[in-house]
């Protein structure tokens, strides 16, 4: 059993979604059920609709789940689990500040507990033995028993703190992978200090994931990426590519799911690099099919699939191929050659269909009596609504078809 943790706190950012796709990628490969648990426990932290906005974007990604889970319907059990804890004297009530924990509550009778009013917090006992746990990337990891103390387990208020949360709806969902952030690498020690005072004995397994150095904080958070133009297909290619053994430069999830392997992800921080990003996003363009490209800018045919896929040569996303084709399609205008460019207009909603680019444009000389540079200038302002873009030629068997809607 693999699980996506996320908390609706805030947006998912590349580190989460690559966590979320490595979990997703392993699930399958070993034919393990997926979960996605919605960490919601702090709800004074939680973004109303935060959640459906996750797993809608998990979803564009295609990372569908077996199981979705929201962390507070486990509330009960966690009281429970607080309680069996102190029962067997292996955690106690602190009526000490949060960071300051002197000890002397540990051997508080059970009179005083119950004829004590103030508030109190739950705090487990510190281990007794060093923690050890294997990690697939980092290898062998061990925590001193004196690395971890008596840490607060429920909060005043009764709800439980993270890492309680999470160590027991590992061991009631029956987690057997864990896939995370390498900064959980500390909360690792702790969560496995619950579950064996709970007397939980299964193994799990871990891999704690190197962070993704980002330069921008927008350059980070995949819905901006989405916003921009850059594919699923780019952003899960350039995931699993970074910091990784790989067997080509250019791939689809379905092929990455052949030969992805975890002990391949390098155990070093790897630096987000956009402009790997924007290469891999044009390949991608390049490769999707003419229709779903099309569909993807706002149209619907085929054609305009392939007129979108000659402005690679020039721009990077689908947000800036919607620009261009966008004002293919627009009102034109020419503060320096209106007179010229409404002649030419009204040339073309009278003009003939012609197959071949070269027998209209000579049709359009012919009948405006333009020459030169000026004529070549009005031509393609008319054509794409600036003077600077892909060759004519190329572009004009996506748009025939479309020559009257476009000279309006």
């Amino acid at each position: 059993m693999y699980r996506f943790a996320p908390s609706p706190i805030g947006d998912m950012h590349i580190d989460n979604l690559r966590v979320a796709l490595f979990n997703f990628i392993c699930a399958k490969q070993s034919g393990d059920m997926f979960i996605v648990r919605m960490e919601d426990t702090d709800k004074a932290k939680n973004i109303e609709n935060k959640d459906q906005e996750i797993l809608n974007i998990l979803a564009i990604f295609g990372i569908t789940y077996d199981s979705l889970y929201y962390q507070s319907e486990n509330f009960k059990y966690h009281l429970q689990f607080a309680s069996t804890l102190m029962n067997k004297g292996k955690a106690f009530a602190c009526f000490c500040k949060t960071d300051e924990c002197s000890g002397k509550c540990i051997n508080i009778s059970q009179d005083e507990l119950l004829n004590n009013n103030l508030p109190f917090t739950i705090r487990i006992k510190k281990p007794i033995d060093a923690i050890h746990f294997e990690d697939t990337i980092k290898g062998e990891i061990t925590f001193k028993s004196e690395d971890v103390d008596s840490f607060i387990i429920m909060k005043k208020d009764k709800y439980p703190t993270y890492n309680f949360a999470c160590a027991t709806d590992d061991m009631i969902q029956g987690i057997k992978y864990i896939i995370r952030e390498e900064d959980h690498i500390f909360n690792t020690p702790k969560q496995e200090h619950i579950r064996k005072s709970l007397g939980y004995e299964e193994e799990i397994k871990y891999a704690h994931l190197p962070s993704i150095l980002n330069t921008k904080d927008d350059q980070s958070n995949v819905k901006w990426l989405l916003d921009q133009g850059y594919m699923p297909e780019a952003i899960i290619n350039y995931l699993i590519l970074l910091g990784n053994e790989v067997p080509t430069e250019i791939f689809s999830l379905a092929e990455a799911m052949t030969w992805f392997k975890l002990d391949n992800v390098s155990k070093s921080t790897e630096k987000f690099d956009i402009n790997k990003l924007k290469f891999l996003n044009k390949e991608h363009i390049k490769n999707v099919e003419n229709v779903e490209l099309s569909r993807r800018i706002g149209y619907s045919c085929a054609s305009i699939g392939k007129l979108a896929k000659l402005y690679t040569q020039e721009v990077d996303t689908t947000a800036q191929i919607k620009e261009k084709v966008d004002l293919i399609f627009s009102h034109k205008k020419s503060d320096e050659y209106q007179e010229g460019l409404d002649k030419l207009k009204d040339i073309v909603k009278s003009a003939p269909y012609f197959e071949n680019f070269d027998e209209f444009k000579k049709y359009l000389e012919e009948k405006s009596k333009l020459r030169g540079q000026k004529f070549l200038n009005l031509l393609k302002i008319l054509l794409i609504g600036e003077e600077s873009g892909p060759d004519l030629a190329d572009l004009y068997p996506f748009i025939r078809n479309y020559i009257q809607e476009i000279a309006r």
